[in-house]
């Protein structure tokens, strides 16, 4: 079992940035042979992933709406996945997730929901022009 909390959503201006934390608890063994990622679902649109890591070894992996622009990342003691976002855009107003996933379900497409069991609640992200 793996639980998740994220924080540091708010409001933003478009070209200004932001920091996500998602922190992390559970069984060890669980939480540290997994992939993380995070994924946000803006309202009438379908969930989508935007980054992702493996935590074993820290290889990300970026949507390329936001590659370039978001940087994932864990904190040394592994308990605690972070989402860089900046510059920010209008279109990256959403509610964002963070999600943990077993690599036998992740790891061929590591930026689809479907692989991930553990779900956060969730922080919102408004991105104003």
């Amino acid at each position: 079992q793996v639980q998740l909390a994220e924080s540091g959503g708010g409001s933003v201006q478009a070209g200004g940035s932001l920091r996500l934390s998602c922190a992390v608890a559970g069984s060890k063994s669980s939480r540290d042979s997994n992939y993380m990622g995070w994924f946000r679902q803006a309202p009438g649109k379908e969930r989508e992933g935007v980054a992702a890591i493996y935590w074993v070894d820290g290889y990300t992996f970026y949507d390329d709406s936001v590659k370039g622009r978001f940087t994932i990342s864990q904190d040394s003691t592994k308990e605690t996945l972070y989402l860089h976002l900046g510059p920010v855009k209008p279109e990256d107003t959403a509610m964002y997730y963070c999600a943990a996933g077993p690599p036998w379900k992740t790891r061929l497409q590591p930026l689809r929901a479907s692989g991930y069991d553990y779900w956060g609640q969730g922080t919102q992200v408004t991105v104003s022009s």
